[in-house]
């Protein structure tokens, strides 16, 4: 097997993580909007609301102990323990027969997942070739795309289908599926050999990084070059680089890095992803589309959605990462502006469901594609590969916390305010993509191929500027570019990385 197939295949196994928490954002839906739901719990607004904010506050904190966890226990065992909880949290949900009980299994399951959606894309840009590590970090996002497909036709089958509390335990139910499957398996892969060499088993890293790039060949010249690199790049990160999360705010060049990696993932849960996943039948209702027919349209969605992050990580490495986040923002505006309009024009009383709702429908279809191909997985790519080794576990920890913050905030709110202003609320995810596209265009570097070793040096040097345009940074982005690792590089041409 060549060793980019095998790096991508490990990479596609540590996503089954990402199934779960986008098997959640799709089935969600489906149980606050299912008749027997509402018949068993009678939940009000705010109640939905808790239903599915405790499940992302539950990742905010798992996502804040897998920083640690990660650190110390290793990648795959943080995984391996991120499953388990997950599988405890969604056996409690799927037998609940009170509302508390859903609430205590939802933000056990959110802790479980804030585990896995932290330190997945961590371990797989460290097992990744540069050429490559675009297209594996972007498993994260085209593996949640795989959850929500399968979460959205379930629950449609299980709603127009069942009448009774099977409507939502069965969706519910089997999420626990992959969960099993990853628990069972995560520890036959290999460790992170960056992980294995700071932490004084430099052999064993030898070892890993030559089966995942040389076949198990440790005196192949791209290995015996990369395992001397991480060792150099380890040796001062450990004399000089962050050994807390208290650094992470004094050093400078660590802060910026932060600071970029808690923005992206901000400012990707504000383009209003998760305000139309986790409530798509209480907003198809406001332009008179039924709660069948908006899950139907949602699990059309999902294969729209799977589409569009299936050619993302064919094309990342190519494209780059700062052009395509940029104008991915600027679609999500235009898609938001015209859906806005269409709400406001068109609400349930004027029957045009016929004819509005289709165009609403189409809008929300270009959004999710937009959002599926740009926005949503470089919000998982970038904050993994910004980091160098000492502190890429904690910086990603928190961003991940800032991702599940901002996921609460719009869980919480939408239903609420949906009931209070209706379209006005979706005057704030126009908005905030636009000047998503502006903050980017002004503080993202482009990282593509950049080795993992190199960003330091590169792109995020101390006296890097934090405005990216002008001339100012005109050496910064030419040691960027230079620094990049071409996919027709000798090595790959031989097949030996």
């Amino acid at each position: 097997m060549k060793p980019h197939t095998y790096q991508f295949l490990v990479g596609v196994f540590a996503s089954m993580g990402s199934v779960l928490f986008g098997y959640d954002l799709g089935v969600i839906a489906g149980v606050v909007g299912s008749t027997s739901y509402a018949e068993l719990f009678k939940a009000n607004a705010a109640q939905n609301g808790a239903v599915v904010s405790l499940f992302t506050g539950g990742a905010f904190f798992g996502a804040m102990f897998a920083g640690p966890a990660g650190d110390a226990l290793g990648r795959r065992l943080t995984i391996m323990l991120g499953a388990l909880i997950f599988l405890l949290g969604g056996a409690i949900q799927t037998a609940a027969q009170t509302i508390n009980y859903l609430y205590a299994g939802r933000a056990i399951a959110g802790l479980g997942v804030g585990f896995l959606t932290m330190i997945i894309p961590v371990y797989q840009s460290e097992i990744a070739h540069p050429s490559i590590r675009g297209r594996v970090t972007g498993l994260q996002q085209f593996m949640l795309g795989i959850g929500a497909f399968l979460a959205g036709w379930i629950s449609w089958g299980c709603f127009i289908n069942m009448t009774n509390d099977g409507q939502w335990r069965v969706p519910l139910g089997i999420q626990n599926l992959p969960a099993i499957i990853l628990a069972a398996l995560i520890l036959l892969f290999p460790e992170s050999p960056r992980w294995l060499v700071d932490h004084n088993r430099a052999d064993e890293g030898l070892a890993t990084l030559a089966k995942l790039h040389a076949n198990g060949d440790v005196n192949d010249p791209w290995v015996r070059a990369e395992f001397a690199q991480i060792q150099e790049t380890i040796t001062f990160e450990h004399e000089h680089e962050a050994k807390s999360y208290a650094e992470l705010f004094k050093n400078p060049s660590a802060f910026r890095r932060l600071f970029l990696a808690c923005s992206i993932q901000a400012a990707t849960q504000m383009t209003g992803v998760s305000a139309i996943q986790y409530f798509s039948v209480t907003i198809f209702a406001q332009i008179g589309i039924s709660a069948d027919e908006a899950l139907k349209y949602q699990a059309i969605n999902s294969i729209l959605a799977l589409i569009a992050q299936a050619m993302c990580m064919l094309l990342i490495d190519k494209f780059g990462r700062r052009p395509t986040i940029i104008v991915g923002n600027l679609v999500n505006c235009l898609m938001f502006v015209i859906a806005t309009i269409l709400l406001a024009l068109f609400p349930p009383d004027t029957n045009s469901g016929n004819t509005a709702g289709w165009g609403f429908i189409i809008v929300t279809w270009l959004y999710n594609i937009s959002f599926s191909f740009a926005c949503g997985p470089l919000s998982w790519i970038i904050p993994a590969e910004i980091f160098d080794t000492h502190t890429r576990s904690k910086g990603v920890s928190l961003a991940t916390m800032t991702s599940f913050a901002f996921n609460t905030l719009i869980g919480q709110v939408t239903s609420i305010a949906i009931n209070d202003i209706g379209w006005r609320y979706f005057v704030v995810f126009a908005v905030c993509n636009a000047t998503n596209a502006v903050f980017f265009w002004l503080v993202l570097p482009e990282t593509k191929r950049v080795p993992l070793e190199q960003m330091s040096t590169v792109i995020f040097a101390p006296d890097a500027p934090w405005i990216v345009v002008g001339k100012q940074s005109e050496a910064y982005r030419a040691a960027a570019a230079a620094a990049g690792v071409d996919p027709k590089d000798i090595e790959l041409k031989k097949d030996v990385v």
